[in-house]
C-alpha cells in the first residue's frame, strides 16, 4: 500500500468516525455514514441489514441503489433470501468477502423490467463488535466482480467502526428505555395502592392491576395465570376479549411460558411462536394484532406460582429493559397481591371473632333470660296447681312453651353463629348438627381434602338449612349427607327419604323460598351452582357444587 493511499484509508476512517459520533438516532446515521462512504470510496452503492434479535437481519439503510433495487421502494431489499443473509444466519460470515453475484440483482436481470446501472456483484461485510453481531454492510461499484484485499480490509474497518457506533447507540438507547419503564413502575405502585383500597379482593385486584399494565408501560397486552390442578387459569387480561371468561382453565400447559413459573426466571418467544401463544392465551386482540414478542415471569401467588405475560413490539437484546422491568412489576403484583389476601384473612378472622363475641353475649344475657323465664313458668305452674282456674293454668303453659321454643331457637341462632366441631371435619360437623335437629342421620364417607374457610363456611350454612328444611317440611326424621372433595370441585349432597317435592326444580327459586334462595346465593358467590331434586325412589336431594378454582368469598357476612 502506497503512502498515498495510506493517507486516503486514513481521512475515510477519520471522516467516518466523525459521522458516527455526531448523532444517537440509528437509522439516519447509517444513512449518512453510507454517502460518506461511497463520496470518499468512489464505489457505485451500499445498503445495510440490521439484526433485530431474531437471528435473521432486515433491511434498514441504503444510498444510490440502482432502479432495479429502489423500486416500490426497496421492495427487492425487504422480501426474499439471499446468499449474504443465509450465510450471516448459519453463522459462517465472520469477515469481509467477495460475493460471486447477487441474487436479488439476477432476479431483476431475468425480468428486464428495470436497470441494475451495471451492478452485478457485491461485497459483503459483518457488523459487529466485541464478539456481538449487528448485521450486514453490502457494498457495490458497477463491473466491479471482484473487491481487492486493501479494499476489503477498509470496509472491514469501517464496519468495525460502524458496529462499535451501533452498540453505543443500543445502549444509549436501552438506558433511555429502562429509565423510562421504571418511571412507569413507580406511576403504576401509585395506580394500584389507588385500586387496591377499592377491589373486593385479591382475585378482582389482579385483575384490576393487569388491565393497568397496557396503558401504563407501553406494552400491547398482558396476562397473569395461575397454576390450576394440571392446567393453568386465566386472572386477568388485557385488553380485555368478550369470548375470555376470567377463571377459565387453560389445558396443555406445557413449554413455554411455564418452565418460567418453575425456574422463576424470565423467558421470551418471537416470531411465529409469539403468534401462537399470543393466540392460545387471548393475546392477540379483538383485531388479531400480534405483538413481535412474548416476555414472560414468574409471580408468587400465595404459595403457588403463577406467570405474568406480556406482549412487546420490540425483540432481543432490545428487549432487555423491558424483561428486567417485567420481573420487578412481577415481584410488586405479588406483594401487592399477598397484602390483599392478608388483608381478606385479617377481615375473615375479625368477622369470626364478633361471630363469637355475639354468639358469648346471647347465650350470657338472652339464652340465660329465657332459660330463667322457662324455669319460672314452670314453677308458676307447680304453684297454682289446684289453686287457680283451669285457663289460668293454660296460660302458664302456654308461656312454658314459648319460652322452650324461644330458648330452643336461641341455642340454635347461637350454633350458627360459632358452630362448633368444625375441627373434627365438616361432614361430622353437619351429622351432629342433624342429630341436634331430632334428626336420624346418615354420613356416608365421600373424598377427603381441605377447604378454605370461606368455602367450609358457606358448604356449613348451606347445609344448615337443607337439614332444617328436612326437620321442618320433609315429613321424616331421617337424613343422608354426602361430602365429595374431588379435583376440581366440591360437592355436599342433602337428602331425605320424604314423600318428596310435588314438582322436580332444577335450581332453587328466587322467589318461593328464602331459605332456598340463600343457599343458592351461597353457591353462586363461590362460582357454584345449587340444584334441589327429586330422589330416586322418593325425597328430596339438595346438591350445591363449589369449584375449587374459584377463591374468592363473600363481601357480606349474612346471618339468615
Amino acid at each position: 500500500m502506497t503512502a498515498e493511499s495510506r493517507i486516503q484509508e486514513l481521512i475515510i476512517l477519520k471522516t467516518i468516525a466523525e459521522t458516527l459520533n455526531r448523532s444517537n438516532e440509528l437509522i439516519p446515521m447509517l444513512n449518512i455514514v453510507l454517502d460518506k462512504l461511497l463520496d470518499a470510496t468512489g464505489f457505485q452503492a451500499a445498503w445495510i441489514f440490521l439484526d433485530t434479535g431474531t437471528g435473521t437481519p432486515s433491511f434498514a439503510a441504503a444510498t444510490r441503489l440502482p432502479p432495479a433495487l429502489e423500486r416500490e421502494e426497496c421492495l427487492p431489499m425487504r422480501c426474499g433470501a439471499c446468499w449474504c443473509l443465509n450465510r450471516y444466519r448459519d453463522g459462517r460470515l465472520e469477515n469481509a468477502v467477495n460475493i460471486l453475484s447477487c441474487k436479488r440483482l439476477e432476479d431483476a436481470l431475468e425480468q428486464q423490467s428495470y436497470d441494475t446501472g451495471g451492478i452485478t456483484h457485491h461485497a459483503t461485510i459483518p457488523l459487529g463488535s466485541g464478539g456481538r453481531r449487528f448485521g450486514l454492510l453490502n457494498v457495490a461499484d458497477r463491473g466491479r466482480e471482484r473487491f481487492e484485499a486493501e479494499e476489503l480490509a477498509l470496509l472491514q474497518a469501517v464496519a468495525f467502526q460502524i458496529g462499535g457506533a451501533i452498540e453505543r447507540m443500543r445502549l444509549y438507547a436501552a438506558e433511555q428505555r429502562r429509565a423510562a419503564l421504571y418511571a412507569a413502575l413507580g406511576e403504576f405502585s401509585r395506580a394500584l395502592g389507588t385500586e387496591a383500597g377499592s377491589a373486593g379482593g385479591a382475585e378482582e385486584l389482579a385483575a384490576r392491576a393487569v388491565s393497568l399494565i397496557p396503558a401504563s408501560f407501553g406494552w400491547p397486552c398482558a396476562a397473569l395465570l395461575a397454576p390450576l390442578g394440571d392446567g393453568w387459569s386465566v386472572l386477568g387480561l388485557a385488553p380485555p376479549r368478550a369470548e375470555q371468561e376470567l377463571g377459565e382453565p387453560l389445558t396443555g400447559a406445557e413449554g413455554w411460558p411455564f418452565h418460567s413459573a418453575e425456574s422463576g426466571d424470565s423467558a421470551s418467544v418471537t416470531g411465529e411462536a409469539a403468534a401462537v401463544w399470543a393466540k392460545r392465551l387471548g393475546l392477540d386482540g379483538e383485531s388479531g394484532h400480534t405483538p413481535a414478542s412474548l416476555l414472560a415471569a414468574g409471580v408468587s401467588l400465595g404459595g403457588r406460582t403463577g406467570l405474568l405475560v406480556i406482549g412487546c413490539d420490540i425483540t432481543g437484546e432490545q428487549a432487555c429493559p423491558d424483561r428486567e422491568v417485567l420481573e420487578a412489576l412481577a415481584e410488586h403484583i405479588a406483594s401487592v397481591l399477598e397484602g390483599a389476601m392478608l388483608e381478606e384473612q385479617r377481615r375473615e378472622l375479625a368477622r369470626w371473632d364478633e361471630r363469637n363475641r355475639l354468639a358469648r353475649d346471647l347465650h350470657d344475657s338472652v339464652s340465660q333470660m329465657l332459660f330463667s323465664l322457662s324455669m319460672t313458668a314452670r314453677g308458676t305452674e307447680a304453684m297454682l296447681t289446684g289453686i287457680a282456674p283451669e285457663e289460668a293454668m293454660a296460660a302458664v303453659r302456654e308461656m312454658q312453651g314459648l319460652a322452650q321454643s324461644a330458648l330452643k331457637e336461641m341455642r340454635a341462632l347461637i350454633l350458627q353463629l360459632r358452630p362448633e366441631g368444625l375441627e373434627a371435619g365438616l361432614g361430622l360437623a353437619l351429622a351432629a348438627y342433624g342429630r341436634q335437629l331430632g334428626l336420624r342421620v346418615e354420613l356416608e364417607p365421600g373424598g377427603l381434602g381441605r377447604l378454605s374457610r370461606g368455602m367450609e363456611e358457606a358448604l356449613w350454612r348451606i347445609g344448615q338449612e337443607a337439614l332444617n328444611n328436612v326437620c321442618k317440611h320433609a315429613g321424616t326424621k331421617e337424613a343422608r349427607i354426602q361430602l365429595q372433595v374431588r379435583e376440581n370441585e366440591v360437592i355436599l349432597r342433602v337428602a331425605d327419604r320424604g314423600p318428596g317435592l310435588a314438582e322436580p326444580r332444577a335450581a332453587a327459586p328466587t322467589g318461593h323460598s328464602i331459605g332456598l334462595s340463600t343457599m343458592r346465593e351461597r353457591a353462586e358467590s363461590l362460582g357454584g351452582r345449587l340444584r334441589v331434586s327429586r330422589a330416586n325412589g322418593g325425597g328430596t336431594v339438595v346438591e350445591a357444587a363449589i369449584p375449587l378454582r374459584k377463591t374468592r368469598e363473600p363481601e357480606k357476612e349474612e346471618n339468615r
